[in-house]
């Protein structure tokens, strides 16, 4: 008897391959680079990119980098803008609001921790950072005095006053005051210009004469005035004022 032929197997089809994500090949990349040649490879829309996608992870954020930074400016005035600006952009939700405050407040712990330890005078780029990050986003002008020990370490960072758009009373009686409360031999002293235009006033160049030669009374030096803008800072000393 003719045997009957064996019926092949039938075989299953193989699963099709998923599709790769081109946008997670782009975050890689973009991951990677940072990690490799560090934050001054990337673009400020490139940097935000990576912030954003934290906090929108399904959904391709180059878009909403690239519309958020040229209506605010940079990536810092992004970061700092109000809330209720920023959600004025499709897809900014409360959520990209508070990752954007969590990195706010970890750069200024990261500046104020190198600051706060060791000779002030010698980390003044740590300082200049610092003070960047803590002003230069202000809408209104404050007024910030470091107040240091004989070793020029960091006693107390603390506002001193604040005003309206471009100006800010300053008592240089009351920054005194505060100084020997806290047995500080020397001074720093900082505000921002909300307008850009780090250039110091006639009353900031008042002000600051004022202060030195009180504070010289009493044996207390004021080694710098820093004006703090969105793009630059100036300071006293560098440029021959004190």
């Amino acid at each position: 008897e003719e045997a009957e032929p064996l019926q092949e197997k039938q075989q299953k089809p193989a699963p099709a391959k998923k599709k790769k994500d081109p946008r997670e090949g782009h975050r890689e990349r973009l991951r990677e680079r940072l990690q490799r040649a560090g934050p001054k490879s990337l673009a400020d829309h490139e940097l935000l990119e990576l912030v954003l996608f934290r906090a929108i992870p399904r959904r391709d954020v180059k878009e909403i980098a690239r519309k958020l930074i040229p209506h605010f400016g940079d990536i810092s005035a992004v970061m700092s803008a109000p809330p209720d600006e920023l959600m004025k952009f499709d897809n900014i939700t409360q959520r990209v609001v508070y990752e954007f405050l969590t990195i706010q407040a970890a750069a200024l712990r990261l500046g104020q921790s190198k600051i706060l330890k060791g000779d002030l005078l010698a980390s003044w780029d740590d300082l200049v950072i610092y003070c960047r990050t803590k002003m230069a986003e202000n809408k209104v002008e404050e007024f910030h005095v470091l107040f240091l020990d004989k070793q020029n370490r960091v006693i107390a960072d603390e506002v001193m006053g604040r005003g309206t758009v471009d100006h800010t009373p300053v008592y240089s009686r009351e920054v005194l005051k505060r100084a020997l409360a806290l047995n500080a031999t020397a001074l720093i002293i900082a505000h921002n210009h909300p307008s850009g235009d780090p250039s110091p006033s006639k009353a900031d160049i008042e002000m600051t004469y004022k202060l030195r030669d009180l504070a010289k009374s009493f044996n207390i030096a004021l080694h710098d005035h820093l004006i703090i803008a969105r793009g630059e800072v100036l300071s006293f000393k560098s440029q021959g004022l004190l």
